[in-house]
């Protein structure tokens, strides 16, 4: 019964996360030279932790991204087997999310501004996949490496974990999504790009590929450095 609850935390987690966060890029556009709609759209992904970390946190760890779950994999903090039901949980999740909002949009006939549910892209680098997948590697670098510090429980840093968390996921927003729309989570581009259509799928194993890869590095070079500290 733990181990659903810690499923069921996953998917009410991501879920929220699609729905606020790509909910507000599709109310208040985030082009780059909409300031305030790509501000908003930066906290609202970010706040949506911060909520998360101290709602469900202590009952998943509040991961809501695949990346995430893969860096705690590698990081020895959780086995195969919840790492599978945790993507599971998280991309059924996102899935949900996204289809709500093609539901809100719809009934209201509200316009999209990014036209594509909030999907991920690659015109802000020109169509070319190779930059977004380095964009995409090294903000998922960024990111996880901050969350595995954080949260290693060998050191101390409060009860501000999830404040940090939230913060340092909006701050990867503020540069990425006028290039990518920044992924950082594969469940969060996998839910929206499934109901979005054609176009977004075409690209979406970039953000797949690339956040899982950033994540793969921070464990690693964060369990090398983390070691000789402890050390």
């Amino acid at each position: 019964m733990d181990s659903l609850k810690k499923y069921v935390a996953e998917f009410i987690g991501t879920f929220t996360l699609v729905l606020v966060g790509c909910g507000t890029a599709m109310l208040v556009g985030c082009d780059a030279a909409n300031g305030c709609g790509y501000i908003l759209t930066a906290f609202a992904f970010g706040l949506v932790i911060v909520g998360m970390a101290y709602c469900v946190g202590n009952i998943s760890g509040c991961h809501i991204n695949p990346a995430v779950s893969l860096a705690c994999l590698i990081a020895g903090r959780m086995n195969a087997k919840d790492f599978f039901l945790y993507f599971l949980s998280q991309t059924l999740g996102a899935l949900f999310g996204a289809a709500c909002l093609k539901i809100i949009f719809a009934l209201g006939n509200v316009e999209d501004k990014t036209g594509a549910l909030g999907s991920n892209g690659l015109a802000g680098v020109n169509e070319s996949w190779l930059a977004g997948l380095f964009v995409e590697l090294l903000l998922t670098f960024i990111f996880v490496f901050v969350i595995l510090g954080v949260t290693d429980s060998e050191f101390k840093h409060g009860s501000f974990g999830g404040v940090v968390i939230g913060f340092s996921l909006v701050m990867v927003h503020i540069l990425g999504i006028g290039l990518t729309g920044t992924s950082v989570n594969p469940a969060r581009s996998i839910g929206p790009a499934i109901l979005a259509g054609f176009d977004s799928l075409s690209c979406l194993w970039v953000f797949v590929v690339g956040p899982f890869l950033g994540a793969a590095l921070a464990a690693f070079l964060y369990k090398f450095i983390a070691s000789n500290k402890k050390a």
